[in-house]
């Protein structure tokens, strides 16, 4: 019961963060599927908390989880993603799907290497620097 006061909680808090790293993205999609099939949720750390996430959330249930990276991180994958790299349920996609990559977000942003977009990032030197 702990874990799940806990997943919901963090969800709630997660919308109340007053300052996100701010970041512009350039380039376009080259349609490979890595970041369909590679993706990382910030605040999801067991299996536990995942099927929690599912129940919280019919929509995740399209995710399962692939593995675990070097440092333990639950690494998740989408269910809809062709050999191609393409979505076959393109027209369902959920809305981060749609919004991918996010311009706001409350971690540092990375994108898979060869992906066809460019991370730069907004320094706080950028901000003053207003024209």
């Amino acid at each position: 019961m702990l874990d799940f006061l806990s997943v919901i909680f963090n969800e709630i808090r997660s919308y109340f963060v007053p300052e996100k790293i701010t970041y512009e993205i350039t380039g376009e999609c080259k349609k490979c599927g890595k970041c369909c099939n590679y993706m990382y949720s910030y605040d999801t750390y067991s299996e536990k908390e995942f099927k929690i996430m599912q129940f919280l959330f019919p929509a995740y249930k399209r995710f399962y989880i692939k593995g675990k990276d070097e440092c333990g991180n639950l690494i998740f994958a989408c269910k809809f993603v062709t050999k191609d790299g393409l979505c076959s349920v393109y027209n369902k996609r959920l809305r981060m799907c749609r919004k991918y990559p996010a311009k706001r977000i409350l971690y540092p942003g990375k994108l898979h290497e060869g992906c066809g977009y460019t991370v730069h990032y907004k320094k706080f030197d950028d901000y003053m620097k207003k024209k």
